[in-house]
């Protein structure tokens, strides 16, 4: 518990303080770009909200260190693997200048150094074939470095909104330390806590208001800390089924997936070419925008919170099961297949989403039928 709280209030204070002093560095540290394909915002709002997470998780492992604590190691160590992750999105953040693919780079770099220094490798998934290709060394580091810089850049893509990303990542560590609890791994519980306390105190001033955003560094470190710690997990107790880790972060896993198929062979368009149609952006376009439909700066605000509990709910749908059954590869392929097909029907349904009856009104005057909210002649 006191690595979240050492987490969850140094990652406060330091977000607090890169939101106070914005008016120094928001000519670099600003999302100042309001038009693109997932801007949501109404002004320009500091992007470095990673810093204060990276900083809470690194004071809360040296208060470790100064109290002896066993966990120290393993907290430092999750640190510097996650700096090349961490420093590329945080560069990104302020220049503007790295690409996709040399973030997806880094990303890589951070899971090749989880192996080597904490030996956090995919060894098995228990399914036939997988297993024997897993058992070769080399397939298996491969194996590990593309899950690790997946998750990392799928945590990236579902920011997209206030408080999506950071609270699914903390029900996410959550239920990561509840089975590290069950199994009696104090430690990966410990910095699954650190992790939750972090991304908190961070959430305290992104949701509701959006005074200041994860960021590429906050997000791929979040996706790096999850996939390790699931990894660790499933290598250091065989009692833990690998498709556990697998279901708590279907959510993100499967959104990144289905972009990239959905681009690729339904638009004809780039896989890495952002747009606007993932299911977060739809249904904050197709249900909050004719929830609320003015347009002023504070219903901008509102109307990109209230999409975020709907993704908190889509989320929530896999972790329950991945807890209860976190030891039955059976049951958690089942929930697996469940939450796919579930995700997809959802998406398609949303797609093809007319206007609610009870959100059309006739207008006295020209009897013309519009949804409530949506802009008249003179707006």
């Amino acid at each position: 518990m006191l690595h979240l709280l050492i987490s969850f209030f140094v990652s406060m204070l330091v977000s607090l303080a890169v939101i106070r002093s914005s008016h120094a560095h928001g000519h670099i540290s600003g999302d100042a770009d309001l038009s693109g394909p997932q801007k949501f915002h109404a002004h320009p709002v500091p992007r470095i909200g990673g810093l204060g997470i990276y900083l809470g998780l690194m004071v809360s492992a040296v208060a470790a260190w100064w109290h002896g604590s066993s966990t120290t190691t393993t907290g430092l160590l999750l640190l510097l693997c996650g700096l090349p992750a961490f420093s590329a999105g945080l560069i990104e953040d302020l220049t503007k200048k790295i690409s996709p693919q040399q973030r997806l780079v880094a990303t890589a770099i951070s899971a090749a150094l989880g192996i080597y220094f904490l030996d956090a490798r995919i060894t098995h998934v228990d399914i036939v074939g997988l297993d024997y290709l897993l058992s070769f060394t080399a397939f298996s580091v491969l194996t590990t470095i593309l899950a690790g810089a997946g998750l990392a850049n799928a945590i990236n893509i579902i920011d997209g909104f206030n408080g999506l990303a950071s609270m699914c990542v903390s029900l996410m560590l959550l239920s990561l330390a509840y089975v590290a609890y069950q199994v009696g791994d104090f430690e990966l519980a410990a910095w699954a806590m650190a992790g939750i306390g972090a991304s908190l105190g961070f959430f305290v001033w992104n949701f509701p208001s959006g005074l200041v955003f994860l960021g590429d560094g906050g997000a791929y470190f979040l996706g790096f800390l999850v996939a390790e710690i699931s990894i660790l997990l499933v290598q250091r107790h065989p009692e833990v089924s690998p498709l556990f880790a697998l279901l708590v972060g279907i959510y993100p896993v499967f959104e990144t997936l289905f972009s990239i198929y959905r681009r690729r062979f339904i638009r004809a368009t780039p896989p890495g070419l952002a747009d606007g149609i993932h299911l977060h952006s739809l249904i904050y376009r197709r249900l909050m925008r004719w929830a609320m439909g003015a347009r002023d700066a504070r219903t901008l605000t509102r109307r990109n919170s209230f999409t975020a509990p709907y993704l908190w709910t889509l989320c929530i749908t896999s972790l329950i099961p991945a807890v209860v059954f976190w030891d039955s590869t059976p049951a958690l392929l089942a929930f697996l297949m469940l939450f796919c097909v579930g995700y997809v029907g959802l998406y398609w349904r949303i797609v093809r989403f007319r206007t609610p009856k009870w959100l059309v009104v006739r207008t006295q005057h020209k009897h013309v039928r519009r949804p409530i909210g949506s802009p008249g002649k003179h707006e």
